[in-house]
């Protein structure tokens, strides 16, 4: 159903999945993932009509590793992925670090999207469970890891510049995410107009690997907000 191509952006190659035909939606997975934690939500989101293009993210996947990793770099890898494959103004989804990459990328570059759903995102490290970051920062204490360096460091995102958005939001998480409560109310109210959903009895990503529940839920906000 997917087939694998390969782009060279921001001085990198990113490897790609596509399937499907119809308006473009790009899909961007987490921290050390890659495109198939969406293998449901490509074949719904095919189902429903739309082009799917499902990047692995630089240094992940199909992409040989780097030694560091910062979110605007992946943000402007997104942007120029966007621009290259001409995909105009696409719908974006990206949970975790993709979603991180989706709020930098429409903050970075207005315009470029048509529509951004988010989940389990956050805008600094503080936004973790605390409980959390205690135990990565042991973990890479002992044996560094460059995207476990990135989660801990990154991103520092102004709350007060979500107010800028001016496209269609879904925000959503589990209500058992490692991502604060307080995190996702807080870029669900200063994002203007945006909706959110607490997936309840889920945890950071048990509602996306492996579940049609959030590919049902994007595919609700694209078919009301990405005309």
């Amino acid at each position: 159903m997917e087939h694998i191509e390969k782009v060279t952006v921001n001085g990198v190659v990113l490897h790609y999945a596509v399937a499907g035909e119809g308006k473009p939606v790009v899909l961007v997975h987490g921290n050390g993932e890659d495109h198939h934690l969406f293998d449901v939500e490509i074949g719904q989101l095919v189902s429903a009509g739309y082009k799917v293009y499902a990047p692995d993210s630089r240094g992940h996947g199909l992409n040989p590793p780097l030694k560091e990793y910062h979110y605007a770099d992946m943000a402007e890898d997104m942007y120029q992925l966007i621009q290259k494959l001409g995909l105009g103004k696409p719908a974006f989804y990206g949970f975790s670090d993709g979603g991180i990459i989706g709020l930098m990328l429409i903050l970075g570059h207005p315009g470029c999207l048509s529509a951004l759903a988010i989940s389990g995102t956050n805008l600094t490290p503080e936004g973790i469970v605390p409980s959390f970051i205690e135990e990565f920062t042991a973990i890479n204490a002992e044996n560094p890891n460059p995207l476990v360096t990135l989660m801990l460091t990154e991103p520092h995102i102004d709350p007060g510049k979500l107010g800028d958005i001016a496209i269609p939001v879904l925000v959503t998480a589990g209500e058992n995410d490692l991502i604060l409560p307080s995190e996702t109310e807080k870029i669900a109210e200063m994002i203007p107009g945006a909706a959110l959903r607490i997936v309840e009895g889920h945890d950071h990503g048990s509602y996306i690997a492996g579940s049609e529940i959030m590919g049902e839920m994007l595919i609700e906000f694209l078919k009301e907000k990405y005309q």
